[in-house]
């Protein structure tokens, strides 16, 4: 490689082939190595503005699918009439004291592996075959949480069905998406016949915010395999983010759309009419907190004023502390009174039965409130009782007598008694970490002043939870609900989808960078940092920083290098990214930071005459840390051409 940089600029650290690079050998030096392929030539240190206008959408119809970890479902709205949001359908099936507008997230496959059905019906299915039969159908449910907790994730990543037996994660996510379009095109096609399936439709699939590049990559590979849209038309599937969903749609509710547990008198002597983001001034700021199945995840907003457009104040937070908790609270407690492998193996042996106690737990915990005195009785499977009996010996209520556990009777009427304070234990350690984690972020020095704090999602419909955020940050600010909790995110994610522009300001989650070499100085880097090559002394391994983390990024700012390939005729440069939860980083083998992605640019040849060998070839790539994805676009400095760019986190 000739002269490609004043020795005063950076040359980045490559890898060829997503392995970790050599360190390259500063320009001029004669022998270079084959892993250095690229070397930016134009380190711009601040994202450059380059304002995005909104296009008129050219989609004539947004379909939402909120995939939740217990329920899912679809909202879609016509690009015409863009005011009205319609639910999907109701579903056949449903649970008593559950408004089923959603479908549970259960997925079944048949023995051969081959989609069967999803929600309701799967869960229905399921629970009638024979138990013996039952044991080689695969059943999946709440899998959406092993997307989050799986540190390595991959295309390859597999998930256990009820059974035990593992099936690959991307062919489980893509068929209930397919069975989500499926339903949502017949619907949109009995009241629109003319519709033309392929482009007409804008898709948007939520996600959780604190979701990290991989796992919302791997949303989308998913959305592709089940045919959604195509990977060449990617801009026709928006990933939302769950709360910034339900943000965007409670600012447009009106006052007489919510229930505000500070028990004042909503409408402050404001018309009913109005909407709540009348009572915003310019610059209030509010917390959402979207509580779900699986996870609790919490963004801070403020209203921009004219336009009404929203500005993330910190960076997405929360953690794994949705309703599942509750749930895994029970299976503990009855591990302490059956034992914990008699229930292993009551799971694996009759998991239909599993699946019956679990949907009747899910009755009575959704009943449960704080100020109830009475007990709940929780009914146990005929097959529970008589497995019991027969693997111990011993009946159930005897179990109940000699356990330990306080407040957990047997009744008369063959029901597992649960007082008040059994049912209040087993939501303590849930309710608690989301107390915890909400105080944290209001004590943020950016998060002062918080006027709402509004509470959706699934698990915000318990009144044990309503109570415990209301007992705690009520004279803090108000606590609203929307009257729809469950469905907020639905129909946030549909006008994200008509209006993706609406969300200007974003945090970044992390810091994003790539290694280079610097010029080396003494007493500043450490000796074994040291490079000498041509007499002159460089420092390997620096980390050039992309974005920081918690640094506000505009919707459309661009972080632009320029890169040059090490070779004539070279057709690929492979770029590896490096991120970090700090801002102090200084080296990308300091503790924390870890490769997470690649950028791939691939490049045309050039025709000999138009590209003479002593032109350097300079290729220009933009990066937007500013939407829900992190995207990148290249181009070829001289030719003004496209250069297919692409950004993976999958392939670590």
């Amino acid at each position: 490689m000739s002269t490609l940089l004043d020795p005063g600029m950076h040359t980045l650290q490559i890898g060829t082939n997503g392995q970790r690079p050599e360190t390259p050998s500063p320009p001029n030096s004669p022998g270079m190595h084959e892993s250095c392929n690229i070397a930016p030539l134009t380190p711009s240190q601040s994202p450059r503005n380059e304002a995005r206008t909104q296009c008129p959408t050219s989609f004539s119809v947004v379909v939402a699918i909120d995939f939740g970890t217990t329920s899912s479902g679809y909202a879609f709205s016509f690009s015409s009439a863009p005011e009205a949001v319609h639910m999907m359908r109701k579903w056949e099936g449903g649970d008593p004291g559950v408004a089923n507008q959603k479908t549970p997230t259960s997925l079944l496959l048949t023995p051969e592996g081959a989609f069967h059905s999803f929600g309701y019906t799967a869960r229905d299915y399921y629970h009638d075959l024979d138990p013996e039969e039952a044991q080689d159908w695969l059943y999946f449910e709440k899998f959406k949480m092993k997307i989050h907790s799986t540190s390595d994730l991959t295309m390859k990543t597999e998930l256990e069905a009820v059974n035990g037996k593992k099936v690959q994660a991307l062919e489980v996510f893509a068929h209930a998406l397919r069975f989500f379009k499926q339903h949502a095109v017949q619907e949109l096609k009995d009241q629109c016949p003319s519709l033309q399936e392929r482009n007409a439709i804008r898709w948007v699939i939520t996600v959780p915010a604190i979701w990290k590049q991989p796992a919302k990559q791997f949303m989308r590979e998913a959305a592709y395999k089940a045919g959604l849209v195509s990977p060449a038309n990617p801009e026709q599937l928006l990933i939302a983010l769950e709360p910034e969903a339900a943000s965007i749609y409670c600012r447009k509710l009106r006052l007489n759309q919510l229930i505000d547990l500070s028990c004042k008198h909503l409408a402050n002597g404001l018309s009913p009419e109005l909407s709540i983001d009348s009572s915003f001034r310019q610059g209030d700021r509010y917390i959402v907190a979207d509580c779900g199945g699986g996870t609790v995840d919490l963004t801070v907003h403020q209203i921009e004023q004219p336009q009404g457009t929203l500005k993330e104040l910190y960076k997405a937070s929360g953690g794994p502390y949705g309703a599942v908790g509750v749930d895994l609270a029970f299976e503990t407690l009855l591990g302490q009174i059956f034992g914990e492998d008699f229930i292993a193996t009551f799971k694996a042996k009759r998991p239909a039965a599993w699946v019956d106690l679990t949907i009747a737990f899910e009755a009575r915990k959704r009943a449960a409130t704080p100020s109830r005195a009475t007990p709940l009785n929780i009914s146990l499977p005929f097959s529970f009782i008589d497995f019991y009996r027969k693997h111990r010996g011993q009946n159930v209520e005897t179990a109940l007598k000699r356990s330990s556990v306080n407040f957990v009777k047997w009744s008369s009427q063959g029901m597992l008694r649960m007082s008040s304070e059994a049912m209040n234990d087993l939501f303590q350690p849930t309710i608690s970490q989301i107390i915890k984690h909400i105080d944290d972020l209001m004590k943020k020095p950016e998060v002062k002043g918080i006027k709402f704090l509004f509470l959706v999602g699934g698990f915000a419909e318990s009144a044990m939870l309503q109570h415990a955020i209301q007992s705690s940050f009520g004279s803090l600010c108000r606590v609203i609900i929307p009257q729809d909790v469950g469905l907020t995110i639905l129909k946030g994610a549909v006008l994200f989808g008509l209006d993706p522009t609406i969300v200007r300001v974003r945090r970044s989650p992390l810091t994003y960078g790539v290694g280079v070499l610097n010029k080396f100085v003494e007493g500043k880097h450490p000796k074994e940092k040291l490079l000498v090559k041509e007499g002159k002394n460089w420092c390997t391994d620096i980390f050039e920083k992309f974005v920081s983390v918690d640094q506000s990024v505009a919707l459309g700012e661009v972080v632009q290098r320029s890169y040059c390939p090490a070779r004539v005729g070279q057709q690929k440069i492979i770029i590896n990214i490096y991120c970090c939860a700090t801002d102090d980083v200084v080296y990308i083998t300091d503790p924390g930071v870890r490769k997470c992605g690649t950028i791939s640019l691939e490049l045309d040849e050039l025709d000999e005459v138009s590209s003479p060998k002593s032109r350097r070839r300079e290729i220009r790539a933009s990066m937007q840390f500013g939407d829900t994805e992190i995207k990148v676009a290249a181009m070829d400095v001289r030719t003004s051409k496209t250069v297919r760019a692409a950004i993976d986190f999958l392939s670590n």
